[in-house]
């Protein structure tokens, strides 16, 4: 059972998507809020596993630090370029528009609770384009180095960049899709991503994928 605090400042959309979650067999909502910092306060408690939140709360980042270790996934209703870089600075495990449908919210939360990132193709590819014009939002490292990588580290993060998803990527390295996410949780440990868009526009910075050319040989 995925446990799930809501946070959302209108109240009946916030009602309505805690009597869904609610109705749903495989989650259960463990706390609502209207603001951040009620949200910490519930967090601290309740431990919940999925924090569902508008991205235009302010204080979201304490929200995420007292729910620790849960998983963020983000709600909004415009898909703006804005909306997906502060949803990458926050570490967020996924980003769904509000006029989802109930289904794919659901299947969006579950999937983030198992460790899955669920950011679309649409926002992997505007995060590309963005990278391309040169649009330093995105830019969220610093000097990027892969030398803590090992070779098959560094592939998977190539593949990942180039959008494949983890099966995709294990039938293509003859390996299991565990044996993936493993790579992938190291990759990501070590170039402290936090999620997987975070690990496509790394895979684009350090140029182990070449914009407009493919991939570079790893």
């Amino acid at each position: 059972m995925t446990r799930v605090l809501v946070v959302d400042d209108q109240p009946l959309f916030r009602a309505g998507l805690v009597a869904l979650l609610d109705a749903a067999p495989e989650l259960t909502v463990v706390g609502e809020a209207a603001d951040s910092r009620t949200a910490a306060v519930i967090a601290e408690s309740a431990r919940p596993d999925v924090v569902v939140a508008d991205i235009r709360l302010p204080g979201l980042t304490a929200v995420k630090r007292a729910a620790a270790p849960a998983r963020l996934l983000i709600l909004t209703t415009f898909d703006l370029d804005e909306y997906v870089h502060e949803a990458l600075r926050l570490g967020a495990a996924g980003f769904v528009l509000k006029e989802a449908e109930p289904a794919r919210l659901i299947a969006a939360i579950t999937a983030v609770a198992s460790g899955e990132m669920q950011f679309g193709p649409t926002v992997m590819r505007r995060l590309v384009a963005a990278y391309l014009r040169g649009d330093t939002a995105v830019s969220l490292w610093g000097p990027v180095g892969l030398e803590e990588l090992t070779g098959r580290e560094r592939e998977v993060l190539r593949l990942v960049g180039t959008g494949l998803t983890n099966a995709a990527i294990a039938a293509k390295l003859t390996v299991t899709e565990g044996t993936v996410k493993t790579h992938l949780n190291r990759v990501m440990t070590k170039l402290r991503l936090t999620s997987r868009a975070q690990a496509v526009v790394m895979a684009y910075e350090s140029g182990l994928v070449i914009p407009q050319l493919g991939a570079r040989t790893a």
